[in-house]
């Protein structure tokens, strides 16, 4: 199958399937070329609604998990973004085509490499990548979006408070094999919002914080 039958396939199939509706997403999906973000050695399943191994035994996030976060964070080309978990870059490259800067974090320096690359070869001019650990930031800066690509065994609030009044938050809460999407919107300086979006499972977010175990 062609390139673009394939692509065109994935949208319609995959990610529209899921309640994905919002055209200026899908249009996202058309414009980022998935498959230059995916190791050489996988790139038969660019267009697979599948998570893909990256290094250290990461993963893609599924084309269709990746459609429902952009369209719950509504970007429209002004927001300042900040993502948790870089990976490929892939995401990263999509936040960054209808925001005006991303920052994205990433643990792992051989990922951090692999996205800083696949960015730069792609031309993405608006979106940096830091190597660190996203549970060590002591960054005061608030953004309009966030997206945390990886899960949380509880929700954490240093997240939510690096949101601006009216930002909008994605994260995935919960431990396999139940995890729930959630929406968080920063409503007042003290005041947040949570929306249930849907059930899924990806890999969790190194060295997140755990609820304290109960003991007798």
């Amino acid at each position: 199958m062609q390139t673009a039958d394939a692509r065109e396939q994935m949208i319609e199939q995959q990610v529209r399937a899921w309640d994905v509706l919002d055209e200026r997403v899908l249009a996202i999906f058309r414009r980022v070329p998935r498959e230059l973000f995916v190791p050489p050695q996988h790139r038969y399943l660019a267009f697979a609604d599948l998570e893909i191994p990256l290094p250290r035994g990461q993963h893609m996030l599924r084309p269709s998990v990746t459609g429902r976060l952009l369209q719950a964070l509504e970007l429209t080309g002004m927001q300042r973004v900040l993502e948790i978990g870089a990976g490929s870059g892939f995401l990263t490259a999509c936040l960054a085509s209808v925001s005006a800067h991303v920052e994205a974090v990433e643990i792992f320096p051989e990922l951090a490499a692999l996205a800083h690359a696949n960015l730069a070869s792609q031309g993405v001019g608006n979106a940096q990548v830091t190597t660190a650990d996203a549970m060590s930031l002591d960054s005061q800066t608030r953004y309009e979006a966030i997206a945390v690509t990886a899960a949380l065994p509880i929700e954490d609030e240093r997240f939510h408070r690096r949101l601006q009044i009216g930002g909008r938050l994605f994260i995935v809460v919960g431990e396999a094999p139940v995890m729930e999407a959630r929406l968080i919107r920063r409503t007042a300086e003290d005041t947040w919002t949570s929306q249930s979006l849907f059930e899924t499972v990806i890999d969790p977010l190194i060295n997140a914080r755990r609820a304290p175990e109960f003991t007798f």
